[in-house]
């Protein structure tokens, strides 16, 4: 699949869950979807659940890039979300998530898996969208949010076999609730390097 302003194929999973226009993305994840391992070991279901989560993954150009969306979903149920996803494969990925809290708050989350998954909430903002990055310079990535005037550092990481077997894109989750819809838009990709990660620019 070939998404406008993505230089390099997406591959979705189910296909059935993605609509794209020339203006944006569209997801739909089933319900009970997620891709978390519990960091304690009694439960983990990104290995089971990747072929019927609503995901669209690329393989991105070598070299640094940043990829960019304006992501709304619908929060309707605790931890549904709409996500920019990077994969290397079932027990090393992360991601950067808008998300409903269990409080009922929308929030930033970001969680990085290896093996088994951590999780990190950012403070409850009262917006229904918005602007999420993840950029790559050398073997290191990072996730920003958007605040309206800047770039936001959420976290930087490295995942094993991350200048190798990359993948980025998208998904939509929806672990507890009925499903969960989400748009992306305004998405950019660009080769280029982000200068100074932890201040976004």
């Amino acid at each position: 699949m070939r998404i406008p302003h993505i230089p390099f194929d997406l591959q979705p999973s189910p296909e059935s869950a993605w609509t794209v226009s020339p203006s944006r993305i569209e997801g739909v994840a089933p319900a009970g979807t997620d891709l978390f391992v519990d960091p304690s070991g009694t439960s983990g279901v990104a290995a089971e659940t990747l072929l019927n989560a609503a995901t669209l993954l690329g393989t991105p150009p070598d070299g640094d890039f940043t990829l960019v969306a304006r992501v709304q979903p619908e929060h309707l149920a605790t931890f549904d979300a709409g996500v920019l996803l990077a994969w290397v494969d079932e027990t090393n990925w992360a991601k950067v998530c808008f998300e409903r809290s269990p409080a009922g708050a929308s929030m930033i989350v970001s969680v990085v898996t290896k093996g088994s998954s951590d999780d990190a909430n950012g403070v409850p903002i009262d917006v229904q969208a918005v602007r999420l990055r993840l950029a790559r310079v050398g073997n290191v990535l990072a996730f920003h949010a958007h605040d309206g005037a800047a770039w936001n550092f959420v976290r930087a990481f490295t995942l094993p076999g991350v200048t190798e077997r990359l993948q980025i894109g998208f998904e939509v989750q929806s672990p507890t609730g009925e499903g969960c819809r989400a748009v992306f838009e305004d998405i950019a990709f660009e080769r280029r390097t982000v200068a100074d990660l932890r201040n976004g620019e």
